[in-house]
């Protein structure tokens, strides 16, 4: 017959933890549970194996011949669970709607054309693109992915850096012949200058 309420996987990372953390309480702290509840947990395990797997006492904690056999063993099996757990996690095809919001220039030079091949290697996604040069709060905008370039203000969010990019000063040939070349940041100053015409994280121009 099929053993039924058996938390076989729980009892097992229950007597690990007490092992390697060397005692209930501290097993407990770790597992967010309580020295009793753990303890319970080892103790049902004992009883269904039919042996005792460690010596309790008020000063340490002592394992059996048959615990450390079990606890070798145990290790094991719980490392092959967590390796196969990551392994399906990292075959599951992606699937669902994923929200990008990115600046203008970048979405329409860099982010756009790669689209057809995205969608194309996973059919399952739904993608929603929102082109913008405006500071969003990208929270407010449910954004899963957001591109951005600059300084990355002090939140919560994770990011990666993709690349850099690189800023010039250009001028038309009439200005400069009638106004000048500047020559140092400086000059900058004296001169008309054309700026962004929406808010910046820089407000300098």
């Amino acid at each position: 017959m099929p053993r039924i309420d058996v938390n076989r996987s729980g009892e097992m990372e229950a007597f690990v933890q007490v092992v390697e953390a060397g005692g209930f309480s501290a097993a407990a702290r770790l597992l967010d549970m309580t020295p009793s509840a753990v303890s319970k947990l080892v103790a049902r395990l004992e009883l269904r194996l039919g042996i005792q797997l460690v010596h309790r006492s008020t000063r340490k904690l002592q394992l059996t011949p048959e615990g450390l056999h079990f606890y070798e063993r145990s290790t094991r099996v719980l490392a092959d669970m967590d390796e196969a757990e990551r392994c399906a996690a990292a075959g599951a095809a992606p699937r669902g709607r994923v929200s990008i919001n990115a600046s203008v220039s970048f979405g329409h030079h860099k982010l756009v054309p790669l689209v057809p091949r995205l969608l194309e290697m996973h059919p399952q996604i739904t993608l929603d693109i929102a082109l913008t040069d405006r500071i969003v709060d990208l929270m407010d905008e449910r954004a899963d992915i957001a591109i951005r370039w600059g300084q990355l203000p002090s939140s919560d969010l994770v990011a990666r850096r993709l690349g850099e990019t690189s800023q010039s000063i250009v001028a038309a040939p009439d200005y400069l012949a009638k106004y000048g070349t500047p020559r140092t940041p400086q000059e900058l100053e004296a001169h008309n200058r054309l700026g962004w015409s929406y808010r910046r994280n820089t407000p300098d121009w």
